[in-house]
C-alpha cells in the first residue's frame, strides 16, 4: 500500500471514530417553557418530545413556568408526553415560578414531576373571556370535563387524584413542599443537578431505569417557525394585523388603483388569519367586524347622513370586544391596544368616507359643467349674441341683457356649446 494512501486511511479512521462514538452517546434533552400555553408552545414541546423519541434520548426535561393557557394546547402536550418513548421529566423552576391552570395537567402527566423550592402548583379552574367565571351551565360542563381529564392523568401516573379534582373545582394551589407531601409530585430539587442526582437510578414504568448522571445535556432551542407562531399567537398582534388588513383592502376598494394599500392589506390579512387559527376566536366577533366594513362601504354608495358610518363604528367596537373567547387574561385583548386601535381605524374609515363623499359632491372643475359661475370677458357683440373669453377659450354666448365689448360677465348655463351669460355690475 502506498504511504500517502495508508496515511489517508489512518486520518479517515481517526476522524470518523469520534463521530460514531458521539452519535451512540446517550443524550439528555432539555426544553424550556416560560410562556402561557398556546399553540406555538404546544408545537415547540411536541417537536421536542418527538425528537427525544426518534433519537432514543436518555430522557427529556421540560423546565416549566406558566400561568396556564388554552385547554386544547394543553391536551396536545399531555398526549405527546404520554406518547413519548423516553422518560419525560417536568421540572417547575426557578424559585418563584408556577405551574398554574394548564401547567398542573402538564406537570402531573410527566413520568417524573419535580418542583424547585419556592414554586407553586394549582388553580386549574376553567375561566372564560377576560378571566371571569363562565355561565353556570357551561361552567359545569367545562369543570366536569376538566376534572375527569385531571383525575385520569393522576391515576395513570399514581398521583393524588383527589387533589387534582380540588385544583379544578376549588382552584386550590400548594407549595412545592406541600405538593411533595400530598403525592402531587415526586421530587423537590434545588436545581437541575440536584434533580438529576435525586432521580438517578429510578425506574420509570414501561421505560426502564433512569441513567442521567454524566450524560451529555442538549438544550432544545426554538426554531424560527416556533418564534413566529408564538409572536402572532398574541391576540393583540393578531388584532392589529386584522385591522391593518381590513383598512388596506377598504382603502383599495374606495380608491381603485392605489396598489400599495391593497398589497399591504392583503399580506397583513393573511398573517392575521394565520394568527386567528391559533387562537380561541369568537365567530360573532369576526362577523361583527366584517359587518362594520360592509357598513362603511355602503356609506360610499348610499346617502345615510352618517347613520351607516355610526353603525360601522358600533359594529367594530362590539366585534373587537367579542373577538376572543379566551382561556384567561393572557388570551384577551389589552384595553390599551383595543381602544386606540378602534379609534384610529374608525377614524380612518370615516375619513375615507368623507373624502369620497366630498369628491362626489364637489363642483365640477372641467368640461362644460365646470364653466357655470365662472367669470369671462365679452370679446364680440352682435345683438343678443356674441363671443366671450372664459378659461382662455372663446365661447359663443347669449346675453341676457345689453353688454359691451370688454364687459365682465358670469356664466349661467351651458347648452350645445353655447353659454348663457349675465353682465356683472360695473
Amino acid at each position: 500500500m502506498k504511504p500517502y494512501l495508508a496515511l489517508f486511511l489512518v486520518l479517515a479512521t481517526a476522524w470518523m471514530s469520534p463521530v460514531s462514538a458521539k452519535a451512540d452517546e446517550p443524550e439528555l434533552l432539555i426544553l424550556s417553557v416560560s410562556d402561557p400555553i398556546s399553540p406555538g408552545v404546544a408545537e415547540f414541546v411536541n417537536d421536542g418530545l418527538q425528537l427525544a423519541s426518534e433519537t432514543h434520548a436518555a430522557g427529556i426535561i421540560i423546565t416549566l413556568d406558566t400561568p396556564g393557557g388554552l385547554a386544547e394546547s394543553m391536551r396536545k402536550i399531555v398526549q405527546a408526553i404520554f406518547a413519548c418513548k423516553v422518560p419525560v421529566i417536568v421540572y417547575v423552576t426557578p424559585s418563584g415560578a408556577r405551574a398554574a391552570s394548564a401547567g398542573v395537567m402538564i406537570t402531573m402527566a410527566a413520568d417524573i414531576a419535580a418542583m424547585a423550592p419556592g414554586t407553586n402548583i394549582g388553580a386549574a379552574h376553567p375561566v372564560g373571556a377576560g378571566g371571569q367565571d363562565i355561565g353556570k351551565t357551561m361552567a359545569e360542563k367545562a369543570v366536569n370535563d376538566l376534572v375527569a381529564f385531571a383525575k385520569g392523568i393522576a391515576n395513570r401516573r399514581g398521583r393524588n387524584a383527589q387533589w387534582a379534582e380540588e385544583a379544578v373545582r376549588e382552584s386550590v394551589s400548594v407549595t412545592a413542599a406541600e405538593a411533595l407531601e400530598k403525592n402531587i409530585i415526586d421530587v423537590v430539587a434545588k436545581n437541575l443537578d440536584d434533580l438529576i442526582d435525586q432521580i438517578e437510578g429510578r425506574t420509570v414504568k414501561d421505560k426502564g431505569i433512569l441513567h442521567l448522571a454524566g450524560v451529555r445535556r442538549t438544550l432544545i432551542k426554538e426554531g424560527l417557525r416556533t418564534k413566529i407562531l408564538k409572536t402572532v399567537s398574541d391576540p393583540n398582534i393578531a388584532y392589529i394585523l386584522l385591522m391593518i388588513g381590513l383598512a388596506g383592502l377598504y382603502f383599495e376598494l374606495a380608491n381603485p388603483g392605489s396598489v400599495l394599500p391593497g398589497v399591504v392589506g392583503g399580506i397583513a390579512l393573511i398573517l392575521a388569519f394565520f394568527s386567528l387559527q391559533a387562537l380561541p376566536v369568537n365567530a360573532a366577533g369576526i362577523m361583527l367586524i366584517l359587518l362594520s366594513i360592509v357598513f362603511f362601504i355602503l356609506e360610499l354608495k348610499v346617502t345615510s347622513y352618517g347613520m351607516l358610518s355610526l353603525a360601522g363604528v358600533l359594529s367594530l367596537v362590539l366585534g373587537s370586544m367579542m373577538l376572543f373567547k379566551g382561556a384567561g387574561p393572557q388570551f384577551q385583548l389589552a384595553w390599551k391596544v383595543l381602544l386606540p386601535t378602534v379609534l384610529l381605524v374608525s377614524g380612518f374609515f370615516v375619513g375615507i368616507v368623507l373624502v369620497v363623499v366630498r369628491a362626489h359632491t364637489r363642483k365640477a372643475r372641467t368640461g362644460a359643467d365646470g364653466l357655470v359661475d365662472e367669470v369671462g370677458v365679452v370679446k364680440q357683440v352682435q345683438g343678443q349674441e356674441g363671443k366671450v373669453l372664459v378659461h382662455g377659450e372663446l365661447w359663443r354666448a347669449v346675453f341676457e341683457e345689453a353688454v359691451a365689448v370688454g364687459d365682465k360677465v358670469r356664466v349661467l348655463s351651458v347648452k350645445d356649446l353655447v353659454v348663457t351669460v349675465s353682465r356683472l355690475a360695473r
